[in-house]
């Protein structure tokens, strides 16, 4: 049985197309594999608490060193961690905001990134070389976008701050096995956003046929 976190970073509910794609995900999944289970994180329609002095003071003391209100502040966290140390697969549904991620999302990249609990320094000292703690993990961005040509080689590609950056974060947290999935040109809308929906939903319906990766 494997665990997946579906986290969601829409600000929008109904109308949202990255949260139509976890959805479909999920559909698809558990049609393939009934007995994997499913934790939903919201941190779009919920705030997600930005990190603040208290945060960082706590967060770089060793746990022998931390008193009770630098405890109180990581409260939160912990609780993120744990859940990402805890599933096997994570799927992030997310919307392309100013060619970057919403805000949400950033604040819970913050909380999570954590010195000695997702990440290190190789040898205990600032020295540049950082070791992934989030081992044998497998990641899905599933993605919507209002224009297109953001991949690899195309002519948005350097105006892409949203799916490069989240591979490279997590990448940094030790999650090496990441799908990127995106459903572009919702702004325009017609028969050209309706060609790349069926497009993504046929690819995500893939996912799962010859394994779970």
């Amino acid at each position: 049985m494997k665990k997946i976190l579906i986290i969601n970073a829409s600000v929008r509910k109904e109308r949202s197309y990255s949260r139509m794609l976890t959805q479909l995900f999920m559909d698809n999944w558990t049609s393939r594999y009934p007995e994997d289970r499913f934790t939903l994180r919201e941190i779009g329609l919920e705030v997600v608490p930005a990190i603040d002095e208290k945060w960082i003071a706590g967060a770089f003391l060793k746990s022998e060193d931390k008193n009770a209100e630098n405890q109180a502040a990581l409260q939160f966290s912990n609780e993120l961690v744990l859940e990402l140390k805890a599933h096997d697969i994570y799927v992030i549904g997310t919307p392309m905001y100013n060619w970057s991620i919403p805000s949400g999302l950033k604040s819970y990249i913050d909380q999570v990134m954590r010195i000695n609990e997702t990440w290190k320094f190789r040898s205990g000292k600032p020295d540049g070389d950082y070791v992934g703690l989030l081992e044998n993990k497998k990641m899905y961005i599933l993605s919507s976008r209002g224009d297109t040509g953001y991949g690899e080689d195309e002519k948005n590609e350097h105006m892409n701050f949203q799916t490069r950056y989240l591979q490279f974060v997590f990448g940094m947290m030790g999650i090496k096995d990441v799908s990127t999935i995106s459903l572009d040109n919702e702004e325009f809308g017609g028969e050209i956003f309706e060609k790349s929906k069926q497009e993504i939903f046929q690819v995500i319906n893939s996912i799962g046929g010859t394994g779970r990766k």
